[in-house]
């Protein structure tokens, strides 16, 4: 079977929704291919920065349906437990990726975007067209836009750079009942990694932490290493003990990359985690990934349009606006996520951010970006 769209996205997570449901309302063909169904649980922070509320308005997404935290303050902890806060400079909401994902594909359904439950296996690029293959049909397209998230077969097939490169870092979440503030993200370090803590709807918690493989290994399973190394911080044991865990076991993903990544290759537009991860102590990667689709997608509709010439001047006009709005919040949670793996500058900054308040909030404006413009 061979489907002719005038875009493919690989991928339905958060960019690639955002995406498909942008074209499909501005009137182009979408299909997009994800390999797993509505509902699901991804292991994400579940944190979205209000920069991203004027964009979900324009797309028709009223959030205030999925009954949504509101979160404005931010904690940040040593791993001796030492703790400072800040309100949060613009504020943001704490939303599960299970009720969110779904909304969005179900808008994107009521859209005319075709939902394809497939894996791919293969893409290629010739005649200034992509083939798109799954197990059971081809595609083609003349847009194919990346969205298949941190670490991806595809990645293999277009031998990405950072796919051959061993990472160190693994990442775990689950959901608990438990009291925690609902205004309030925080951020407490431990021995080899850091734990974000946040409510999203229904009063449900959210634990999502990195962990440095090396520590991770010494024990034998997720139970264990969260009692003898996490629970180091007190606030984390005080989260945990108090805590009922919703899972039958955390969800897990390993082999997290953070090196660079280039927006565009084998001429596919990149969007969010495939494209750049930051650091999930900035806690933003959930409003660039949605941001960046917009930009690709306003890109996209100027290239049917004709107001883009070419595809070369699309897929430059796409890296450089990438870089510009990304490129220094990248470099930012690269810095510091290296500042924290570093116990005695962690106890430090702690200190010094009690001392002077004003600097959370500026270094937080550095990792996140003002609220989005849409024409």
């Amino acid at each position: 079977m061979r489907t002719n769209s005038d875009v493919v996205i690989i991928g339905g997570g958060l960019a690639g929704l955002a995406g498909a449901l942008h074209l499909s309302q501005s009137g182009l063909t979408v299909t997009l291919i994800e390999k797993s169904s509505y509902p699901r649980h991804k292991v994400c922070g579940e944190y979205v920065s209000n920069e991203i509320l004027p964009y979900l308005n324009w797309l028709d997404i009223d959030i205030l349906k999925l009954h949504p935290t509101e979160i404005s303050k931010f904690e940040f902890s040593s791993h001796k437990g030492k703790i400072a806060s800040a309100n949060l400079p613009l504020g943001g909401f704490g939303i599960s990726r299970y009720q969110l994902d779904n909304f969005l594909y179900q808008k994107a359904l009521e859209k005319g975007c075709l939902v394809i439950k497939e894996i791919v296996t293969d893409v290629s690029f010739d005649n200034d067209l992509f083939t798109i293959s799954t197990a059971n049909q081809v595609l083609s397209a003349k847009i194919v836009l990346g969205a298949f998230g941190k670490r991806s077969n595809i990645d293999q097939v277009l031998s990405r750079d950072f796919f051959v490169k061993k990472s160190p870092w693994l990442a775990v979440k689950a959901h608990y009942y438990g009291n925690f503030p609902n205004d309030v993200v925080a951020l407490h370090n431990f021995k080899g990694g850091y734990c974000g803590v946040s409510k999203v709807e229904n009063d449900i918690v959210n634990i999502c932490y990195l962990a440095d493989y090396a520590t991770f290994k010494k024990y034998k399973n997720i139970e264990d290493y969260q009692r003898n190394v996490l629970h180091q911080n007190q606030h984390l044991k005080a989260v945990f003990e108090n805590g009922t865990l919703l899972f039958d076991k955390p969800l897990t993903i390993s082999q997290i990359s953070f090196d660079k990544k280039l927006p565009v290759e084998n001429h596919i537009l990149m969007i969010g985690d495939t494209a750049g991860l930051i650091h999930p102590l900035c806690g933003n990667g959930m409003a660039m990934a949605i941001h960046s689709a917009k930009i690709a997608s306003e890109l996209i509709l100027d290239y049917y349009s004709g107001k883009i010439k070419s595809r070369e001047e699309l897929e430059k006009s796409y890296t450089q606006q990438w870089k510009k709005h990304f490129g220094k919040r990248l470099l930012m949670g690269r810095i510091l996520a290296k500042i924290l793996r570093n116990k005695t500058v962690t106890n430090t900054l702690v200190t010094i951010a009690v001392a002077l308040p004003g600097l959370l909030p500026l270094i937080i404006k550095q990792t996140h970006g003002k609220p989005i413009t849409v024409n």
